[in-house]
């Protein structure tokens, strides 16, 4: 739970040197910040429009990986002063692989996101998956060539929810994403399944503090509390340690960013985006698109809780599969998304 009152995703890279020494050198790549490669990645991907085949962040190296598919779009993303890297396919290939994967493999249990550090969708089957769809996942993937692989994890894809306490309600327990503002009255972000099925919210020690305003799950994972009683809501996120990190505003993840969890159950986490726009099929028919893919665990009750890199706002906890003492894949609803559907800022 966020809160104090309540505080709450190779060819080598490319250079095209020759041996003419009279041609200058290809420019050394910027070093750069993940939410300053993620900027210039967003420009970039605008520039080059098809061209671009996805972007991911270097973190020992400090610069921003461009995937192109000819050296005319290679040489724009050195001249940027990023890393440009060949790749086979294309954005619209990968998207078509995602159309296959939807029409003939939704099956429960399953999650499929585009990794552009492998420049494929990679495709997870959690342990529910059984034989015979696993049999009919791996002739879909096959079909699918260069363009897609399968794997197997050991762990149950399921929202993150739990009895207990923290921000309760119903028998359930989810945890604080982060303090918004709308309208200048404050209100707070936490995962939809959440508000899905808990409508009235209370602290850990049983004082109701807000109720529903709006609630999207499936398809997203966001739901928006309005405070009711009158309780501390600075814009910051418990790092359980007694100290707290004041959040300033919120971006877009990028693969590769350094992210940190904070949640009700596990408290504190660190970690790496893996992936962007995934989809998660948790079963029942409950199907979510759009999601950050990430290393750091979670458990039961963690839902809803914060994902921010440094200051920045990043996603609320969806769910995933694993724990923190085994390790496993969490996904996230991107912060950014959830603002501008509800009207709220971060405040």
């Amino acid at each position: 739970m966020t809160g104090a009152g309540i505080t709450a995703l190779v060819a080598a890279g490319v250079t095209f040197q020759t041996a003419n020494a009279s041609e200058p050198a290809t420019p050394e790549p910027r070093l750069l910040s993940a939410l300053a490669a993620g900027k210039l990645g967003s420009t970039l991907g605008e520039d080059l429009g098809a061209d671009a085949a996805g972007i991911y962040y270097d973190a020992q190296s400090k610069s921003l990986v461009v995937n192109v598919l000819d050296e005319a779009a290679a040489k724009t993303v050195e001249a940027a002063g990023a890393e440009a890297r060949l790749v086979q396919n294309s954005l619209a290939e990968l998207t078509s692989a995602r159309t296959t994967l939807k029409k003939d493999a939704t099956i429960p249990g399953t999650a499929w996101v585009t990794d552009p550090t492998t420049n494929k969708v990679v495709v997870t089957a959690d342990r529910t998956v059984s034989a015979a769809e696993w049999a009919k996942l791996t002739k879909v993937v096959e079909g699918l060539g260069a363009k897609a692989e399968l794997q197997r994890s050991k762990g149950e894809f399921k929202p993150l929810v739990a009895g207990g306490d923290a921000i309760t309600g119903g028998g359930g327990r989810c945890s604080l994403g982060f303090n918004v503002v709308k309208g200048g009255e404050p209100y707070f972000l936490t995962a939809g399944h959440c508000t899905e099925s808990i409508s009235t919210w209370s602290d850990s020690s049983g004082a109701e503090i807000g109720t529903n305003e709006t609630s999207s799950f499936p398809g997203d994972d966001y739901g928006l509390v309005k405070y009711t009683a009158e309780v501390a809501h600075p814009s910051e996120v418990n790092l359980y340690n007694g100290s707290t990190q004041a959040i300033t505003g919120a971006a877009e993840a990028t693969v590769g960013m350094k992210v940190t969890r904070s949640g009700s159950t596990t408290q504190v986490h660190d970690g790496t985006v893996t992936g962007l726009d995934a989809t998660v099929n948790y079963g029942n028919g409950d199907i979510v698109n759009g999601l950050i893919q990430t290393d750091v665990c979670a458990e039961p009750g963690d839902s809803g809780g914060s994902l921010f890199s440094g200051g920045s706002a990043i996603g609320l906890t969806s769910g995933g599969s694993g724990d923190c003492t085994s390790g496993g894949e969490t996904f996230f609803q991107p912060v950014t998304e959830a603002l501008s559907a509800t009207g709220t800022q971060i405040g």
